[in-house]
């Protein structure tokens, strides 16, 4: 009887099998990627990647499929674009699932939380989004649109709608690259209740993935947020973009 191939070492929350389906075959970049994921680890955080033709001669194969590889490895946040060259990349951010705000969040993993100012516009409040925020249509409601950082790298996009009247001197008061959950707790006395979210994968467009220097193919992590006071009250409508190569996710379930 032919000797069955055993199955590769299998590392806990790898894919079963390391990805290789029950009949064995493979494409030819997958083998590749394995491979250079090996050579990543070795290499450790910050380790510049031999060039494509380095690899394909290495692992005996053509550029192409080196290149392939490479790009399944950068769209999973394993590698990253540093000048002209390509370096491992370090662990993803993991932000909870909570009312915390994206400040705590950051400075819990010891890294250094920042937002850049793209704007803060007043306008009427559209009926599609008064529901959301308890205000009346034609209101006058703030947007604020802001980049997030993490240690000075471009890492997501958020956009928070909060009617005028909750925060009259939001343009005066508040500092943009400052959290805006502190501001509404220390300045206005506002506390937060409860919030409906909504997680969902999606491509950025045009405009965000250039503000948030990313390709447009790279998929983002999209959350949409609606917010209550400590009254029960509507407070805030949030939309949280994220980079699928910089972040997870994680919450902590318990029985109903």
């Amino acid at each position: 009887m032919e000797e069955q191939t055993p199955y590769p070492a299998h590392r806990p929350g790898s894919p079963v099998r390391s990805g290789i389906p029950e009949h064995g075959r493979i494409p030819k970049y997958y083998a590749v990627k394995a491979q250079v994921a090996d050579l990543l680890d070795e290499l450790g955080e910050g380790g510049g990647l031999p060039t494509e033709r380095d690899l394909a001669e290495r692992y005996e194969v053509s550029r192409e499929t080196v290149r392939q590889a490479l790009r399944e490895l950068l769209l999973e946040g394993r590698l990253r674009r540093s000048g002209r060259g390509t370096v491992v990349a370090g662990p993803k951010l993991e932000q909870p699932l909570s009312l915390a705000s994206y400040t705590e969040g950051v400075r819990r993993q010891g890294r250094r939380p920042g937002r850049r100012l793209i704007g803060l516009e007043r306008f009427p409040c559209p009926p599609e989004l008064a529901r959301g925020i308890g205000a009346e249509a034609g209101e006058p409601v703030w947007h604020l649109e802001r980049v997030l950082l993490a240690d000075d790298e471009r890492v997501g996009l958020e956009s928070t709608y909060v009617r005028v009247s909750r925060a009259p001197r939001l343009d005066i008061d508040f500092q943009p690259d400052s959290s805006f959950y502190g501001y509404l707790r220390d300045h206005l006395g506002i506390a937060f209740g409860d919030a409906d979210e909504k997680l969902e994968t999606v491509l950025a467009t045009p405009r965000e993935a250039l503000l948030i220097g990313t390709p447009p193919a790279l998929p983002m992590l999209l959350i949409h947020r609606f917010s209550r006071d400590q009254d029960g009250r509507p407070l805030e409508r949030v939309r949280s973009l994220y980079r699928g190569d910089r972040f997870s996710f994680a919450t902590r379930l318990r029985p109903e």
